[in-house]
Protein backbone atom coordinates (compact mmCIF):
# COMPACT_ATOMS: atom_id res chain seq x y z
CA UNK A 1 0.00 0.00 0.00
CA UNK A 2 1.54 3.44 -1.22
CA UNK A 3 1.23 5.74 2.18
CA UNK A 4 2.21 9.62 1.81
CA UNK A 5 2.73 11.80 5.20
CA UNK A 6 2.42 15.22 4.54
CA UNK A 7 4.22 17.96 7.08
CA UNK A 8 5.17 21.51 7.72
CA UNK A 9 1.93 23.06 8.18
CA UNK A 10 1.34 25.65 10.27
CA UNK A 11 -0.01 29.14 11.46
CA UNK A 12 1.94 32.09 9.53
CA UNK A 13 0.44 36.01 8.86
CA UNK A 14 -0.42 36.99 5.64
CA UNK A 15 2.83 37.69 3.76
CA UNK A 16 4.50 34.80 5.11
CA UNK A 17 5.82 31.42 3.61
CA UNK A 18 5.61 27.92 4.82
CA UNK A 19 7.31 25.01 2.70
CA UNK A 20 5.24 21.55 2.98
CA UNK A 21 7.24 18.10 2.53
CA UNK A 22 5.84 14.82 1.09
CA UNK A 23 7.46 11.89 1.78
CA UNK A 24 6.13 8.72 -0.85
CA UNK A 25 6.82 4.99 0.34
CA UNK A 26 7.27 4.29 -2.96
CA UNK A 27 10.12 6.05 -6.48
CA UNK A 28 8.16 9.00 -7.79
CA UNK A 29 9.11 7.59 -10.54
CA UNK A 30 6.25 4.92 -10.17
CA UNK A 31 4.18 7.51 -10.44
CA UNK A 32 2.69 9.66 -13.43
CA UNK A 33 2.45 12.67 -11.29
CA UNK A 34 2.66 13.68 -7.41
CA UNK A 35 1.40 16.93 -6.27
CA UNK A 36 -0.80 18.64 -3.90
CA UNK A 37 -4.53 19.22 -3.93
CA UNK A 38 -6.23 21.54 -0.99
CA UNK A 39 -9.43 21.99 1.05
CA UNK A 40 -10.96 25.01 2.82
CA UNK A 41 -13.64 25.14 5.04
CA UNK A 42 -16.55 24.39 3.57
CA UNK A 43 -15.42 24.00 -0.13
CA UNK A 44 -14.14 21.44 -2.28
CA UNK A 45 -10.83 19.79 -2.80
CA UNK A 46 -9.03 21.89 -5.34
CA UNK A 47 -6.15 21.14 -7.24
CA UNK A 48 -2.86 23.36 -6.60
CA UNK A 49 -0.17 22.30 -8.22
CA UNK A 50 1.74 18.81 -9.76
CA UNK A 51 5.09 17.67 -11.08
CA UNK A 52 4.97 14.71 -13.88
CA UNK A 53 7.94 11.91 -14.03
CA UNK A 54 9.30 14.56 -16.88
CA UNK A 55 10.05 17.26 -13.97
CA UNK A 56 7.13 19.21 -15.69
CA UNK A 57 5.53 21.39 -13.23
CA UNK A 58 1.43 22.56 -13.68
CA UNK A 59 0.42 25.05 -11.06
CA UNK A 60 -3.37 26.77 -10.24
CA UNK A 61 -3.61 30.07 -11.34
CA UNK A 62 -4.72 31.51 -8.15
CA UNK A 63 -1.21 30.13 -6.79
CA UNK A 64 1.54 31.27 -9.77
CA UNK A 65 3.90 32.88 -9.27
CA UNK A 66 3.78 32.56 -5.39
CA UNK A 67 4.02 28.78 -4.90
CA UNK A 68 6.94 26.78 -6.42
CA UNK A 69 6.44 22.40 -6.26
CA UNK A 70 10.00 20.30 -6.33
CA UNK A 71 10.79 17.49 -5.94
CA UNK A 72 13.76 14.86 -4.10
CA UNK A 73 13.86 11.75 -6.28
CA UNK A 74 16.41 10.27 -4.19
CA UNK A 75 14.64 11.08 -0.91
CA UNK A 76 10.89 10.13 -2.86
CA UNK A 77 9.46 13.66 -1.08
CA UNK A 78 7.74 16.35 -2.93
CA UNK A 79 7.68 19.91 -1.64
CA UNK A 80 5.48 22.63 -1.81
CA UNK A 81 7.42 26.31 -1.19
CA UNK A 82 4.13 28.50 -0.76
CA UNK A 83 5.94 32.59 -0.54
CA UNK A 84 3.19 35.81 -0.35
CA UNK A 85 0.58 33.69 1.50
CA UNK A 86 -2.80 35.19 1.50
CA UNK A 87 -5.83 34.15 4.14
CA UNK A 88 -7.56 32.66 1.07
CA UNK A 89 -4.65 30.49 0.98
CA UNK A 90 -5.87 28.94 4.40
CA UNK A 91 -7.18 25.01 4.23
CA UNK A 92 -6.10 21.60 4.81
CA UNK A 93 -3.51 20.63 2.22
CA UNK A 94 -3.13 17.13 0.49
CA UNK A 95 -0.17 15.07 -1.08
CA UNK A 96 -1.12 12.59 -4.02
CA UNK A 97 0.10 10.53 -6.18
CA UNK A 98 -0.88 9.67 -9.59
CA UNK A 99 -1.17 5.86 -11.79
CA UNK A 100 -3.66 5.32 -14.31
CA UNK A 101 -7.24 5.00 -13.00
CA UNK A 102 -5.83 5.08 -9.22
CA UNK A 103 -5.09 8.14 -6.74
CA UNK A 104 -3.13 7.80 -3.63
CA UNK A 105 -3.72 10.54 -0.78
CA UNK A 106 -1.70 11.62 2.32
CA UNK A 107 -3.51 12.42 5.38
CA UNK A 108 -3.19 16.28 4.83
CA UNK A 109 -1.50 19.33 6.58
CA UNK A 110 -3.24 22.29 8.35
CA UNK A 111 -2.30 25.34 6.45
CA UNK A 112 -3.75 28.59 8.28
CA UNK A 113 -2.75 32.32 7.31
CA UNK A 114 -4.27 34.74 9.89
CA UNK A 115 -3.08 38.12 11.38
Amino acid sequence: QVQLVESGGGLVQPGGSLKLSCAISESIFDFNSVGWHRQAPGKEREFVASIDVNGKTIYTDSVKGRFTISRDTAKNTVFLQMNSLKPGDTAVYYCYSNIPFRDYWGQGTQVTVSS
